[in-house]
């Protein structure tokens, strides 16, 4: 029955956990996109260019694009011309000096090429479930400048293109690519933008020879789109800052130029107009994702045919410099004018004459047209009408399906109806007065959009509150199974009603009808049920709540008693507070860990001096365990420690290999099967294979960093090699189940060696530093946890244990051992939850230590082009996760032979940890932020799924722990540990008595099993 309990706590924990977790794309993250809107056009004027022309340079940061640096490709590196600082982009800055209007494009999170040029393109911020298609298709349809376009060409690359041409009318968008083989990694990206130029100027001069193509060419309301992608993947490879980088730069202007040039010599009309920007920036050390300003801030230069020319203020600095970000520009004459990237979008569709994409939120930036103010006040006015046209379809779908609809107060009213606020805008440009139209139109898009904005979140408060139940409802849930299997052992029963169910019974009816009735989403009936679920299954258990108290706390009987409670519970909760707050601050971490070498000093002097080696081992482990988290997440490629954990990796193995029989067997069990030469001999084959693995890891990632830092491409050879080290690192070790070694020390060891590999072929720094020493806390954590627990029974039993201790004790460890094999396990105690907490310690540390896992940008692809150079965001993805996963496997192994050496149920402690992990989450659901800085606002929706997602990683470790220490055996191990703890202690204890530390002592006689 417990076994059935077991699984089904675990079936609903993971059923609850994915679902919930999606609460926060229903609530943050619904689709903006809505259908059927008419198109507006500004119809009333001349277009200001007959086409238009947009080059996006992927990944290219605003102040790299403008910033003075020493030429990076000299013909004459000695010379000292090359080393005086000049731009990097000439011609560009010609057209900011000069010719047209300039300024920073600011972005949105997530800073990924998909949503940064659907913003660019279609004027909207899509919804980030599109990362399910890896950023390159449509999940939901829209529209965009290249679909309101008579035609537009486009090259560049595979990722981009297709969702611009899939989502227009048939045949209006050509969409010519590279393969995706040619996004390699380790090689030169160079070719990839040469290759959009050249097949630019081939369109161009097959046209001098195709009379059908030049005269479509020749057709008004085209577009040209050449998206440069070798910026983005040579930043990815070097840094921002490096020489490859800012010579991608120059390769970009001076092509740009070129087109440009051969646009001008081709139509020779003068109404071109041509905008330039980036998608996205890049952090300094060549990731992008989050909100970082360095990754959101890109730059925007549009001149040509209806283009303002530059604002020069001679005499100071030039309005929109206020910030100091473009102080060392040198442009501080010239007005910069920021807009947000959607409003790019707006600012091409008025340029080439375009109807306003459907779908665009963009704000038409009129500072940077060169058209008369009552021109402007009418395009401004028709870029509103666009915006109200959304909010009038999202509000009448919301009223068709609301039960009771509540309107949108800014827009509700006669004297505040959109027809009343387009009239008086109307009045205001007929008389002339342009200036107070434009303001009226910007208050009106303002409203529009904060419209928008109260439609997609009007049933958030409904949609938190079923979270908010259903969290706390879980949470209580849990602690209750667990008492009841684990603490209780199933002796309480449960206590329903015909009123109770009921009344339970009517509000889920009630939810469901009110979701039916207003057409919810299915995902929403999910919602619904869990914390009516949860909160019935609570209120008919809750005698086992009661009694499991009263068990748990039953040692409470005296005020010293209550304080040592209550410090602890603060303590505990203090510790939580504190993993919450490590999200924010990794340096946090570094504190735990100090603290937590003076643990074991808590249980007095002789327990020190038993289990002196075992102490120092924990205090030197935890010593090392606190450096990670105070050196930078964000890593530079150092193959020096990459070697180096390799080697402290491969004398782990040499040095088990040489001392493996006086670590495993003791004399008495010298004639076991276990230690016979066959089995050894075929377990020291194997396990040298997994050392020779590591070494091969080594050396392969060694040639292959070489490789791709001299841009030679990755040879196959290389490639290949490394893929089958990783793979066989991987599977090898499942050999040793053809004559098993069941020794837990023995176990533990296959799986280190077994994981070594991944650490050094997919690591960029000191990550494989961090594995060897995280094995190594984890290692001597277990035993210290199980070395306690002995001393914590001996000082209970230390009275009756003076008589023929040796016997008692191994009659006592024999006795435990045939209970767990009858699956009789002792019961939880409160001790326990100290045991729980310290797991859930390590797995927060696992995903800190080595980075900020609630970063997007703070993982390196540098390791994955070693296996897969060309990109691919699965399987690249898919590499980084096995990194991150591995410590793992080898926490969940030895967190499982503690389960078992302690002698309680295979899932109790786990159970506890689920039920734990949740306080963290509601706490990150409340601190989600859908207001400030996107870098804020990412940053607490990213720490909320990640929390979420504790909860079945929890109870994928506890499988991954059955799975992985199945058949291991502690008996011998068991027996002698327990008799040598005991010789020492009747030693002691004839001339003293054990005084048991605060907090630990056992309880109701669940400790001597």
């Amino acid at each position: 029955m417990a076994q059935l309990g077991r699984y089904r706590f675990l079936f609903i924990a993971v059923v609850f956990h994915l679902v919930y977790i999606y609460s926060i794309f229903s609530i943050y993250f619904v689709s903006p996109i809505v259908h059927g809107m008419r198109e507006h056009s500004v119809e009333t004027q001349e277009p200001p260019a007959r086409r238009l022309v947009l080059f996006v340079g992927d990944g290219l940061r605003a102040d790299k694009a403008f910033q003075s640096f020493p030429d990076p490709s000299p013909s004459d590196e000695n010379s000292e011309d090359s080393k005086i600082p000049r731009p990097l982009a000439p011609y560009l800055r010609s057209r900011v000096l000069e010719h047209g209007t300039f300024g920073v494009s600011h972005t949105r999170v997530p800073t990924e090429s998909r949503p940064g040029h659907v913003a660019l393109i279609a004027g909207l911020y899509e919804d980030v479930s599109a990362v399910m298609t890896g950023w390159k298709l449509n999940p939901v349809n829209f529209d965009s400048v290249f679909n309101r376009s008579r035609h537009t060409w486009s090259w560049g690359s595979p990722d981009i293109l297709p969702m611009f041409e899939q989502g227009a009318v048939p045949g209006r968008v050509d969409a010519d690519t590279y393969d995706a083989e040619a996004e390699d990694s380790s090689k030169d990206a160079l070719e990839l933008d040469l290759w959009v130029f050249e097949k630019v100027k081939k369109l161009f001069q097959d046209a001098k020879t195709n009379a059908t193509l030049d005269a479509e060419l020749r057709r008004e309301k085209n577009v040209f789109f050449l998206h440069l992608l070798g910026l983005d993947t040579t930043g990815h490879a070097h840094r921002p800052y490096s020489k490859q980088y800012l010579h991608n730069i120059k390769i970009v202007d001076q092509g740009v130029r070129e087109i440009s040039e051969l646009m001008e010599q081709f139509y020779k009309d003068g109404k071109t107009a041509f905008v330039f920007t980036a998608d996205h920036g890049m952090s300094d050390w060549g990731s992008h994702g989050d909100g970082h300003p360095d990754n959101t801030r890109t730059p925007l230069i549009v001149w040509g045919s209806g283009v303002a020319k530059p604002i020069v203020n001679d005499s100071g600095l030039a309005k929109g410099h206020e910030d100091g970000f473009s102080s060392d520009w040198g442009l501080d004459q010239i007005q910069r004018h920021d807009v947000a990237q959607a409003d790019v979008a707006a600012l091409m569709a008025y340029l080439a004459g375009l109807a306003f994409p459907t779908n665009s939120v963009g704000e038409l930036p009129l500072s940077y047209l060169n058209i008369d103010m009552n021109a402007k006040a009418e395009a401004l006015l028709v870029n509103a009408k666009e915006i109200l046209e959304m909010y009038h379809v999202k509000e009448e779908s919301k009223k068709s399906t609301e039960l009771y609809y509540k309107p949108f107060a800014g827009l509700a009213d006669e004297t505040h109806s959109v027809e009343y606020r387009i009239a008086r805008i109307q009045e205001s440009i007929t008389a002339g007065n342009a200036d107070d139209a434009i303001r009226q139109c910007n208050e009106l898009i303002a409203l529009g959009l904060q419209g928008l904005r109260y439609l997609q979140t009007y049933d958030w408060l409904f949609l938190r509150t079923l979270v908010s139940a259903g969290y706390i409802g879980w949470i209580v849930f849990a602690i209750t199974t667990v008492i009841d299997l684990h603490v209780l052992k199933e002796e309480s029963e449960t206590f329903r009603t015909l009123p109770s169910i009921m009344v339970f019974s009517s509000v889920l009816v009630a939810l469901y009808s009110a979701l039916f009735m207003q057409q919810s989403p299915w995902i929403y009936y999910g919602y619904a049920f869990f914390p009516v679920m949860f909160w019935e299954e609570i209120w008919a258990r809750r005698p086992a709540l009661i009694k499991g108290c009263k068990v748990l706390f039953g040692h409470v009987s005296t005020r010293m008693d209550f304080l040592k409670l209550v410090l602890s519970i603060i303590g505990f909760v203090g510790l939580l507070e504190a993993l919450v707050q490590s999200y924010f601050q990794r340096e946090i971490f570094t504190a735990c860990y100090l603290l937590a070498t003076t643990w074991p000093a808590f249980y007095g002097l002789a327990f020190l001096k038993e289990n002196l080696i075992l102490v120092v081992t924990w205090m030197l482990s935890c010593l090392l365990m606190s450096v990670f988290t105070l050196l930078p997440a964000n890593k530079m490629e150092d193959l020096n420690l990459i070697v180096l954990s390799g080697i402290l990796m491969f004398a782990v193995g040499v040095l088990y290999l040489l001392f493996e029989k006086s670590i495993l067997v003791d004399s008495k069990a010298s004639k076991d099967e276990l230690s016979t030469s066959a089995v050894d001999g075929l377990s020291r084959i194997i396990m040298g294979i997994q050392v020779g693995l590591v070494a091969l890891a080594t050396i392969v990632t060694k040639s292959s960093i070489w490789y791709i830092q001299a841009r030679e491409g990755l040879p196959a050879g290389t490639k290949y090699v490394g893929w089958i080290t990783l793979v066989a690192s991987l599977t090898v070790p499942y050999l040793h189940g053809l004559q098993p070694n069941n020794h837990y020390i023995h176990r533990l060891v296959v799986i280190f060696l077994q994981f070594a590999p991944t650490f050094i072929i997919l690591t960029i720094s000191y990550e494989g530093l961090f594995y060897f020493a995280f094995c190594l806390c984890l290692f001597s954590w277990m035993r210290l946890e199980y070395h306690i627990y002995a001393y914590r029974n001996r000082a209970s039993t230390n009275a009756a244990a003076c008589t023929n201790a040796l016997s008692t004790a191994v009659a006592a460890a024999t006795d435990r051992l045939s209970s767990l094999k009858d699956g009789d396990y002792r019961a939880l105690t409160l001790a326990d939850a100290r045991i729980a907490l310290f797991f859930f310690f390590f797995l927060q540390s696992a995903f800190f230590s080595t980075g900020n896992i609630a970063s997007v940008s703070s993982f390196s692809l540098d390791a994955v082009y070693r296996l897969v150079p060309v990109f691919d965001p699965f399987s690249q993805g898919g590499l980084l996760i096995l990194k991150l996963m591995a410590p793992f496997a080898v926490m969940s192994a030895n967190f499982g032979i503690l389960n078992r050496r302690l002698g309680v149920a295979p899932s109790a402690l786990f159970m506890v940890v689920m039920a734990v992990s949740d306080v963290m989450t509601l706490s990150f659901f409340y601190m989600v932020k859908d207001e400030g800085s996107w870098l804020d606002i990412g940053t607490t929706i990213s720490h909320f799924i990640i929390a979420s997602l504790l909860g079945v990683f929890v109870a994928g470790l506890e499988l991954v722990s059955e799975f992985i220490i199945g058949g291991v055996d502690f008996e011998k191990s068991s027996k002698k540990e327990v008799a040598l703890s005991r010789e020492k202690g009747t030693g002691r204890a004839k001339g003293s008595s054990t005084r048991t530390p605060t907090g630990t002592g056992s309880s109701n006689g669940h400790a001597t099993h």
